[in-house]
């Protein structure tokens, strides 16, 4: 077997997994719903707003202020929503199998053994914002 066959069935086999089809699942459900879909084209709209205000010469900071509330309300609206949440959750399990497969690899890239190697976990903080991937 080569090793583009082995990541072949490795690719088959993570779309077998439940944290997979839960991702793909959640994904789909994501870009059928309609209310958020329409959420999120107008986030963007206002996202260019706001920058091409902010990239005015003289720019009006009052609609500069508003357009950021807006823009965080609707941020606020679009990741608290059932299906955006869900998403998330379903993501953050497949990012954890998907860190595990990485570490496994890289460790016996490194020259570990292949049959006994465990995935490495970094240490966690408690803060996402240093956060290289959930353990």
């Amino acid at each position: 077997m080569t090793i583009l066959e082995a990541a072949r069935q490795l690719g088959a086999a993570i779309q077998e997994d439940e944290r997979f089809i839960r991702y793909a699942k959640a994904r789909l459900a994501n870009d059928n719903d309609e209310n958020l879909q329409k959420a999120i084209g107008e986030f963007n709209l206002i996202r260019m707003e706001l920058d091409r205000l902010m990239s005015e010469e003289n720019h009006d900071d009052e609609k500069i202020r508003e357009n950021n509330e807006k823009l965080r309300e609707l941020y606020s609206q679009i990741m608290s929503g059932d299906s955006m949440v869900e998403y998330n959750n379903a993501k953050a399990e497949l990012d954890h199998m998907l860190n595990d497969v990485n570490s496994v690899i890289m460790q016996c890239c490194d020259g570990a053994d292949p049959a006994t190697v465990e995935p490495e976990h970094a240490a966690c903080t408690g803060s996402c914002e240093s956060c290289g991937g959930c353990h």
